[in-house]
């Protein structure tokens, strides 16, 4: 296979991750990029055609109640408890002067 990791490649990515490598470090940082791109090529070997696309590993499934109204808005027995009422609406002592 072909070096597909340059030492440019290695610069840019230590730039992207605000990295000082050693030259040392820069080598096994490429050596190590290019076994996992070479480990990933392996996917490219299998036969995938009789595999449906999926966006998940898992089966997904909406775990949300259905959005429907049961007993209507009950504004009247919420109304019961407030300290006052006027117009349909709670009345409450004022706070601000």
């Amino acid at each position: 296979m072909v070096d597909r990791i340059t030492d440019e490649t290695i610069e840019y990515v230590g730039v992207l991750a605000k990295l000082e490598l050693s030259d040392d470090e820069k080598r096994q940082a490429k050596q190590d990029m290019s076994k996992m791109l070479n480990y990933i090529d392996k996917l490219n070997e299998l036969d995938t055609s009789d595999i449906e696309p999926m966006s998940h590993v898992f089966a997904l499934q909406n775990v949300f109640r259905a959005d429907v109204v049961t007993n209507g808005d009950g504004h009247r027995q919420t109304l019961e408890n407030a300290p006052g009422e006027k117009n349909n609406m709670f009345m409450v002592p004022k706070t601000f002067a």
